[in-house]
């Protein structure tokens, strides 16, 4: 079987002419995409089912005379006389195709000029050749899709990142290691659908437009509704109406869905992405950082069958417990030169940042430069799972002040592999407490910050009917899937990555 060199831009042009001509014959015949074919099989399950070749020898399924109906791509296409082989794929597997001329007359000459890349649908019995591979020995034949653009070649894929992430069509066909990172990302959010259903959790839907943005610190999009003549925003969040339905007495919610944030393309950033965002009435952040641990570890053992994962060369384990490690302790142990009473010292905080290269923008208190310090020369160095919790007042609008400090909130983050993975706190539940910390973020909007949160009077008044003591979760489903997959980008495990449009000439 010879290996198809990659067509030039030239090369291809010319290929693509070929078989449009290829396909104007077919439509002059009448038979150009014909949809009366029905598949009764998968290749993956004829594979699986005959597996055991010493078993299923060729006498045995001979003895069988297992009939099939199977329909895929052809990736490879062998012609040798009187006799071809093909080798099909459908969305389960591989499978391959005996062709022989005496069995399929007039069907066979058209045959040879099928290209790869065409997708045809064929009926006949099961069989395994002299090389043992499982095959079917064709009775009907039938091309169901001409193919006008060849595939990139077999053995190099597209070699061009940029273009795998466009052609995630072309990405999938070519790509075994592609397909397989999808299909682990929907076995992922299931079976964390299952985890939570099974806990009595509720899946619920709230709006993707907003009239007022909230939720989190973040950019919205922006747009227009025409009839309301209303200026709407995507959401960055869905936790202000998820917490109005624990309001409304639905105490155990999470939804999973797209957020859309104005910020910046990288490895780790997408204008859209996916989150999984539950609320629990009557538990704390300590319950939820137990749930957050749980669910990840359950999810790595059910999906991948072992906690021990490899992301970008480091090696993590999920098995034991995660360590839990406050903000500040984790800048001091990073930072010795910072002295535990200059932490809440502004001037002084204000001298490490300049120090380390960290912007500082007015306005900023020392919970934010605390925080900045933090993801400065602490975030990277956390590969081993790590909640770092006791985040600043300042930079936590959304969660409940600590008992014992009330500078402080009952709030963490999880950190795997150097990526912030989750993020979660006791939730704030003081109207009085919430409507001020609104008016901070106006303020501080107002002074220039883009992503700080509007004043949400609805939500307030929603507070004021009364949210009962309730834990908040928010796990990034994508940074989840890079994680168990083991891809560097966020862009390897979205089907269509956001991308700057083509030039077209």
């Amino acid at each position: 079987m010879t290996d198809t060199p990659i067509p030039t831009p030239h090369d291809e042009n010319k290929l693509i002419a070929e078989r449009r001509a290829k396909l104007t014959a077919l439509r002059g015949q009448g038979i150009a995409y014909p949809n009366d074919f029905r598949r009764g099989d998968f290749a993956g399950d004829l594979q699986a089912e005959y597996a055991d070749a010493e078993q299923w020898t060729a006498e045995a399924l001979d003895a069988r005379s297992h009939r099939v109906a199977v329909a895929g791509r052809i990736l490879l296409k062998r012609v040798m006389g009187k006799a071809s082989f093909v080798q099909v794929q459908d969305e389960s597997g591989r499978l391959q195709l005996f062709l022989q001329a005496n069995a399929l007359d007039d069907t066979y000459e058209a045959f040879k000029g099928w290209d790869v890349g065409d997708i045809v649908g064929a009926e006949g019995v099961l069989t395994r050749t002299r090389t043992g591979e499982l095959s079917v020995r064709v009775e009907a034949l039938r091309l169901l899709t001409k193919s006008l653009r060849p595939l990139p070649d077999k053995f190099h894929g597209l070699a061009d990142v940029e273009q795998r992430y466009r052609q995630r069509y072309v990405d999938l066909i070519v790509s075994s290691e592609a397909r397989e990172v999808f299909v682990k990302r929907s076995r992922i959010i299931r079976a964390m659908r299952e985890w939570l259903d099974s806990r009595r959790f509720l899946e619920v839907e709230t709006p993707m437009m907003h009239y007022i943005p909230g939720g989190a610190a973040a950019k919205p999009f922006v747009t227009h509704h025409n009839a309301l003549d209303l200026e709407l925003y995507l959401r960055v969040a869905p936790e202000l109406y998820l917490k109005r339905l624990v309001v409304g007495g639905l105490e155990r919610v999470y939804e999973i869905n797209r957020n859309f944030r104005n910020e910046g393309v990288s490895t780790r950033h997408n204008p859209e992405f996916t989150m999984l965002e539950l609320y629990e009435a009557y538990a704390t952040y300590t319950e939820i950082m137990d749930l957050t641990e749980g669910v990840i570890r359950d999810i790595a053992q059910s999906v991948l069958g072992t906690t021990s994962l490899e992301w970008e060369g480091q090696r993590i384990d999920l098995g034991p417990a995660f360590r839990r490690w406050s903000m500040t302790d984790a800048v001091l142990e990073h930072n010795p030169e910072i002295q535990r009473a200059q932490l809440r010292d502004l001037e002084a905080m204000r001298g490490h940042c300049e120090r380390l290269g960290i912007p500082v923008r007015k306005g900023y208190g020392w919970g934010k430069l605390l925080l900045e310090i933090f993801e400065k020369t602490v975030e990277d160095t956390l590969i081993q799972p790590t909640f770092i919790t006791d985040h600043p007042v300042e930079v936590s609008p959304l969660a409940r002040a600590c008992d014992r400090d009330p500078e402080l909130t009952d709030r963490f983050e999880l950190f795997i592999g150097g990526k912030e993975l989750a993020n979660g706190f006791s939730e704030l539940n003081d109207p009085e407490d919430q409507a001020a910390r609104f008016q901070a973020q106006v303020d501080a909007k107002e002074g220039g910050d883009d992503e700080a949160m509007h004043f949400d009077a609805d939500y307030i008044r929603a507070l004021e009917v009364g949210l009962a003591p309730t834990g908040g979760l928010g796990i990034g489903i994508d940074r989840l899937v890079m994680l168990m997959t083991d891809s560097a980008s966020i862009r390897d495990v979205l089907l269509f990555p956001y991308m700057r449009p083509e030039a077209h000439p």
